[in-house]
């Protein structure tokens, strides 16, 4: 934004304002801190910051996820239009903006990385100094931090048991949608506020296909019998509306209740992640189980440049791979696989191919991500154990039987263009075992 536009736009903001600041909440509907801020006041703005600290770190100038994000803006800023109100967007370190700004309040919703949490407790304190009260509220999940605890009070690590006090505890209630619609005329009345081309903030528009904001009933009645097999449209493709919040988690734990439990159970996986991340911080540098870290990766540079490019000569990997890398997306199952591909049978540590999806995957989520990884690397809570190691042969002929995702994606398959195996497969896993058990202490029997 130029300096007249950001003028402009921070002059919109006047000592009445409240500003409701969006980040995993990009929607007007079922929105905890909008109605929060539109129930108790009446000039109610919302505001998005592209934040330098986040996008900074990004280093594909056409990444997926930016687009996503500024899509949605555009969305959610004619939304409000119609209303008579505007989208109030700004770049920068949040920090630093927010000394500039004055409004009455600001509300915003809870958010559980790291560095979100850092962030908005420098921010309270900056709102503090100035009198401006700094209000939060949970929203992306249904349960969150301490709210889904063991009888002794201390934190699950284990996914079934947190499961089901989960569904134990989840009332009606935690379902209910926030009626954000009965208090849109507490929307600040503003003409439409400037809005920076995707360059401005240092971007070009991704041309991968993004998600439909779709709710997909059937996928969901039928997710138990369609949810292992690729080569099918089997699942809901909903991850990333849930990671930015374009979809209320509210509204779809209610449609899985109601329709498919084995889906729920996706649902809740999230919450755990979350809470896991919450009580647990040190997971995104380290294993959840410390002597996991003793293991002597081998880190074989050529591998894992064969694994990135979907040239293991291992089809089901190599697809997997190839989607990711063409979409910004991976089937789950075969998520599973080919991380389980890079830690046991490549030796290469989990955080690289952590590292490697967080920069790709357009669902991207810290706590979800780094979760699936150590779960794969046997190293994080409620993971494989150490000495399951998954058979890329045959999850490939269990789960595409007829090669349709497999064809797909590595059109060369059975022809001489197509790679030799990069590794052996039961010579990997014994060593594999070998390396695991011997940091571990453990006896191979």
């Amino acid at each position: 934004m130029n300096l007249y536009q950001n003028h402009q736009a921070l002059n919109a903001v006047t000592p009445d304002t409240v500003l409701v600041w969006l980040r995993r909440d990009l929607r007007l509907t079922d929105q905890a801190a909008l109605y929060h801020a539109l129930r108790e006041h009446r000039q109610v703005l919302p505001l998005f910051i592209f934040d330098t600290e986040i996008l900074n770190k990004l280093d594909d100038p056409a990444d997926s996820r930016v687009t996503f994000i500024y899509q949605t803006l555009i969305r959610l800023k004619q939304e409000l239009e119609e209303k008579g109100s505007s989208l109030l967007v700004l770049h920068g370190n949040p920090v630093e903006i927010f000394k500039k700004l004055k409004p009455a309040a600001v509300y915003t919703n809870h958010d559980y990385e790291p560095y979100a949490i850092r962030r908005d407790k420098e921010v309270r304190t900056v709102l503090q100094a100035a009198n401006v009260p700094f209000r939060t509220f949970k929203d992306q999940v249904l349960f969150e931090k301490n709210e889904v605890l063991k009888d002794d009070g201390q934190p699950y690590t284990v996914y079934t048991p947190y499961s089901k006090k989960w569904k134990a505890l989840c009332r009606a209630f935690y379902l209910k949608a926030y009626p954000t619609e009965k208090y849109f005329h507490h929307l600040q009345q503003t003409p439409p506020l400037p809005f920076p081309a995707i360059e401005e903030i240092g971007f070009r528009t991704s041309h991968i296909p993004l998600p439909e904001r779709k709710i997909p009933l059937k996928v969901i009645e039928n997710y138990h019998l369609t949810r292992d097999y690729p080569g099918t449209a089997g699942t809901t493709r909903l991850s990333v509306h849930l990671r930015f919040g374009t979809v209320s988690i509210r509204q779809l734990a209610g449609i899985a209740f109601k329709k498919n439990e084995k889906w729920l159970n996706e649902l809740i996986w999230r919450d755990f992640y979350q809470m896991i991340l919450w009580h647990f911080p040190h997971v995104v540098s380290r294993a959840f189980k410390p002597e996991y870290d003793r293991i002597k990766w081998r880190n074989h540079a050529g591998e894992f440049e064969a694994w990135c490019q979907g040239r293991t000569g291992y089809p089901l990997v190599d697809a997997g791979m190839r989607e990711l890398n063409a979409t910004g997306y991976m089937h789950n199952r075969v998520r599973m696989v080919t991380a389980s591909f890079l830690t046991k049978n490549l030796l290469i540590d989990w955080r690289w191919g952590e590292a490697y999806f967080a920069k790709k995957l357009l669902d991207f989520d810290l706590a979800s991500n780094n979760g699936g990884w150590q779960w794969a690397a046997g190293s994080g809570c409620d993971a494989a154990p150490y000495f399951r190691v998954f058979n890329p042969g045959l999850q490939m002929e269990k789960f595409d039987p007829q090669r349709t995702y497999i064809k797909k994606w590595v059109p060369e398959y059975e022809t001489p263009q197509y790679p030799k195996p990069i590794v052996d497969y039961n010579f990997a896993r014994q060593r594999a075992l070998k390396v695991y058990s011997e940091a571990l202490g453990r006896t191979l029997e």
